[in-house]
């Protein structure tokens, strides 16, 4: 089996797995004690509610674990996830700037995440040549990664397609989000799309603050060409728009109706400086 060895572990996130799982389950905790009632959708007996979607930022735990944690714990984790990242290392040898880990695992200080691999080859042929397998995309980059703890703790049966991104445009983007709407619909069980992504980075609170604002609105929107045009016009540096705009696309043609952004902070209000900071908003798309 081939598997995927953890990149940032002990930088990111603590790398002991008892410091690690108690960590995350602090972040589940207080996310679930500060989380406010939300009158749109039945919630599951743990007060979590169904998702087609979710997008969760993937920096280190002290500055956005609390803002993933909100989102996790304001869904439920079926068994199946599909994680969609930008590509932060440049290293890419799909043709395509899609690149798919497609059989055996990540590991994390918790274990094993399995990769679903017959999912995996479904989407390879759904997608005719537009997804690739690619394993060197993956292996020094840190946004699927920062996610799994999360999903272990919650599910610990959860299987993944890991999918690394190189482009920001819309019409691959619409593309490949109702390729996974098909993939979603052809399953047989829930699946959740998960886009990992910061917002803007390192510019003043105060402009980062309205940049991000205005990131939100496209997604609050369910509108991926405008998050992307809207990044491109403005200047909004949101690392995962690309991932962003293909689940809001695939959320679209599945019949999503609402995107609820869960919680927003930035990196200014951990490190107190307020001069360079970068932007966290999870989202959750029902």
């Amino acid at each position: 089996m081939t598997v995927r060895p953890p990149a940032v572990s002990g930088r990111f996130y603590p790398s002991d797995p008892v410091e690690l799982r108690a960590t995350v389950a602090t972040l589940l905790a207080d996310a679930r004690m500060s989380r406010s009632p939300s009158p749109h959708a039945e919630r599951g007996a743990g007060g979590e509610v169904p998702a087609l979607a979710v997008v969760a930022p993937h920096a280190g735990y002290i500055y956005s674990g609390p803002t993933a944690a909100r989102v996790f714990a304001r869904v439920t984790i079926p068994g199946l996830v599909v994680i969609l990242a930008p590509n932060h290392t440049g290293i890419c040898a799909a043709r395509s700037g899609v690149s798919l880990w497609d059989a055996g695992a990540f590991r994390t200080p918790l274990g094993d995440v399995p990769i679903d691999a017959e999912a995996s080859t479904a989407l390879r042929e759904l997608s005719q040549g537009v997804v690739e397998s690619d394993h060197d995309a993956h292996r020094a980059e840190h946004a699927v990664e920062v996610e799994l703890p999360f999903l272990q703790l919650l599910r610990a049966d959860v299987r993944i397609v890991p999918l690394v991104i190189a482009w920001d445009a819309w019409d691959r983007a619409r593309l490949l989000g109702e390729m996974l709407a098909r993939l979603v619909q052809a399953a047989g069980e829930p699946v959740l799309l998960l886009a990992s992504s910061d917002l803007n980075h390192y510019e003043p609170a105060e402009v980062s603050e309205q940049k991000d604002a205005r990131a939100l609105d496209a997604m609050r929107g369910l509108d991926g060409a405008e998050l992307l045009a809207r990044c491109k016009r403005e200047r909004i540096s949101m690392c995962g728009r690309g991932p962003a705009a293909v689940v809001l696309a695939a959320a679209h043609a599945l019949g999503g109706t609402r995107a609820d952004v869960v919680d927003y902070r930035h990196s200014g209000w951990v490190s107190g400086d307020n001069a360079r900071v970068v932007g966290y908003a999870g989202v959750v798309i029902s």
